[in-house]
């Protein structure tokens, strides 16, 4: 479950225990809705436990080491890293020890470590 749906299923949780029982028992209940101020209390402290026991998503780890040499030319790419065009991906992304990357000529790029161009 992700944070955000973790933290947003707590929220409703906390509001369901508190919400409607609150006002039904301080106006005096009859027998139907203290049952059903318990019953949602109930189901309100179920989804509360389940959000807080859930796991995080793992997330995926794009991992680069010791790669080696790129050359680029006359308009080429090179990169010894990790791409990630647009900033795309989830998760963490590691470049060690990148190898060296050159480029010659006009429009030639190169680049080692994590590149979000």
């Amino acid at each position: 479950m992700s944070h955000g749906w973790k933290v947003t299923v707590i929220v409703v949780a906390v509001a369901a225990m508190v919400s409607t029982p609150l006002v039904w028992l301080m106006n005096g209940p009859d027998g139907g809705q203290f049952i059903g101020a318990s019953v949602q209390a109930a189901v309100g402290i179920v989804a509360l436990l389940w959000a807080i026991l859930q796991h995080p998503q793992r997330q995926p780890q794009d991992r680069v080491s010791q790669t080696g040499v790129a050359h680029a030319e006359d308009g080429g790419t090179a990169h010894t890293g990790i791409k990630r065009p647009g900033g795309r991906g989830r998760g963490a992304a590691t470049a060690r020890r990148t190898g060296k990357a050159t480029a010659r000529g006009r429009h030639s790029s190169a680049g080692t470590g994590i590149d979000h161009g």
